[in-house]
């Protein structure tokens, strides 16, 4: 990768390894949303997909989510817009709105550790949609996000 690529190029020059190295590893976009169809409001959840590993943050199939959750997040340089919901520490919303890594970012911090220490992650609070039942998701209810 280039050096401080994340400072030196937009996001649309980023090659695909930058592009990737810029998640945080927060799991943040991997907590289960649910739009109101009336307002269409985003409500955000504490229950985070079946799978990511809560403790590292990371999806366990990252090659293969899409096969065993279609209606996995895919951020793409395209599509990132569209993604309002995001919180405001996720790298590639920060770089979007002109603003620079938080000073926790692995790629600024050197390791993902201090992350966590700062409980920028879900390891603190996130529990598996496999220990949720589909009629308490609401009661799992963290944040929402008003339809813009």
């Amino acid at each position: 990768m280039r050096e401080r690529f994340w400072e030196r190029y937009t996001l649309d020059e980023l090659d695909d390894e930058e592009w990737e190295a810029l998640c945080d590893g927060c799991g943040l976009c991997c907590l289960l949303k649910l739009e109101d169809d009336e307002s269409g409001d985003i409500a955000t959840l504490n229950v985070a997909c079946q799978l990511l590993d809560i403790d590292s943050c990371r999806c366990s199939d990252y090659e293969n989510r899409f096969e065993h959750v279609p209606g996995c997040t895919k951020l793409t340089r395209d599509n990132l817009a569209t993604f309002s919901w995001l919180p405001p520490s996720c790298a590639y919303r920060r770089l979007a709105e002109g603003r620079k890594l938080a000073a926790w970012h692995p790629l600024i911090a050197g390791d993902a550790r201090r992350m966590h220490r700062k409980q920028k992650s879900v390891r603190h609070f996130a529990v598996s949609e496999c220990e949720v039942a589909d009629e308490a998701l609401e009661d799992h209810i963290i944040d929402i996000i008003p339809c813009q």
